[in-house]
């Protein structure tokens, strides 16, 4: 595979868009080592953590793409995306496919036993999600959980262990990306019902699915705090979650079921902003306190 149609993959997938889930599985790995083990986690395993998030990232990226290419190609709204618009072939995004999974094989391989034994549930997941909008409209919770297992991994890189904390991170993680995915598949409202695919929009109609992203979002803050208080965090960390829960107030504001404009700034620029934010408010308190 020549540098182009690597370039060529990478835009299909977003590969910039990993600043999403980085933070948050940086988050889990520091946080985690930290609240279980007393000390701060080695550049080995945040290398490992990072190869891991960037192998699965982009497998499942790229998966979806090969799975949904008939219905991007009859999408308006996809219809130019790499595959059906003929510039990289589908055994072209398949290898690329093979080589992030064995990545990320190789990657928990590095970490622990208990990455390793985790990774065929991941895996299934990772694969599960690109279907599930053909059966449920609750594929955005899917994705959340999926999404959920990047600081829940990050926690088990650096603990060896599945805990309250990690998981009471995991839920955070997974209502955020619940919410924003809802909120993204608004635009498509109207061509899922026409396909017969399903999600919160086209089942609920719009305005209905802003206010159940609303409802994920205030579970999402409702996590964060929970977190900081069990976690015995100082104020430093309350402070991200507070500018965190204004970030997502801002984030609704954006998106009205008469206007939908807005909905990539409101998708890819607050959150990626929020999870920034959380991350390095977590090492400040850490550093700190």
């Amino acid at each position: 595979m020549g540098l182009r149609k690597l370039k060529v993959i990478l835009e299909m997938i977003k590969f910039e868009h990993s600043l999403f889930a980085l933070p948050f599985a940086f988050m889990g790995a520091v946080l985690g080592s930290i609240v279980v083990e007393n000390a701060w986690p080695t550049w080995s395993e945040i290398f490992w953590v990072t190869v891991a998030m960037v192998g699965a990232r982009s497998a499942a990226m790229s998966l979806n793409r090969v799975i949904d290419r008939v219905i991007d190609a009859k999408n308006p709204r996809t219809v130019t995306r790499a595959i059906p618009a003929g510039l990289i072939s589908i055994v072209e995004v398949i290898l690329f496919i093979v080589v992030s999974f064995a990545v990320l094989f190789i990657a928990a391989f590095q970490l622990n036993d208990l990455a390793v034994k985790l990774l065929p549930l991941a895996v299934f997941v990772l694969v599960l999600y690109s279907y599930t909008k053909r059966f449920t409209w609750l594929c955005h919770f899917v994705l959340g959980v999926a999404i959920g297992f990047g600081p829940l991994g990050g926690w088990v890189a650096t603990t060896g262990q599945v805990d309250g904390i990690g998981l009471l991170l995991f839920a955070s993680v997974m209502f955020w990306t619940a919410g924003f995915d809802i909120i993204y598949a608004c635009q498509d409202a109207d061509f899922d019902r026409k396909e017969g695919l399903y999600s919160m929009p086209s089942r609920f109609g719009i305005a209905n699915a802003l206010l159940i992203a609303r409802v994920c979002h205030v579970l999402t803050f409702v996590g964060l705090i929970s977190l900081y208080v069990v976690a015995d965090l100082s104020i430093w960390f309350l402070v991200g979650v507070l500018i965190s829960g204004a970030i997502l107030i801002y984030e609704h504001t954006l998106v009205k079921p008469t206007d939908l404009s807005k909905v990539d700034m409101a998708f890819f620029n607050m959150n990626g902003i929020l999870s920034v934010v959380m991350f390095t408010f977590t090492m400040i308190d850490l550093v700190i306190a």
